[in-house]
């Protein structure tokens, strides 16, 4: 049986401020790496005062083009996450789960948007 990892984001990055894309795909390799095999992770947020959308996309929304949402739910634990993190990482997964149900269809939805406030004018 493979035994569940622990994850410290502050560790991974080196800083408290997790704001890079660059960041979260050091963070998203080694979840990926667990999930793969496998193995249930917590990945705690301990000591990070700084959480930002590019971060947390790369980290953990890129996850959803990658492995089935319940295998997700399941391996997956987060732990010492601010609430108002919380409320950042649930817009993150909601995105990321839209986008990769239908990459295409989420584009042109964008595209669109961007085309009305272009012409709101």
């Amino acid at each position: 049986m493979n035994k569940d990892i622990s994850i410290s984001v502050f560790e991974v990055v080196g800083s408290p401020l997790c704001v890079a894309s660059g960041d979260g795909q050091k963070v998203h390799d080694r979840l990926a790496a667990a999930l793969r095999q496998g193995r249930g992770v917590s990945l705690s947020f301990r000591n990070v005062t700084t959480l930002t959308s590019a971060f947390l996309n790369a980290a953990i929304g890129q996850l959803y083009g990658g492995f089935d949402e319940n295998r997700i739910r399941e391996l997956l634990n987060v732990a010492d996450m601010e609430s108002d993190d919380k409320v950042l990482l649930r817009r993150v997964v909601d995105t990321a789960k839209w986008y990769f149900r239908d990459p295409n269809r989420f584009e042109e939805a964008l595209r669109s948007g961007m085309e009305d406030e272009d012409g709101d004018s």
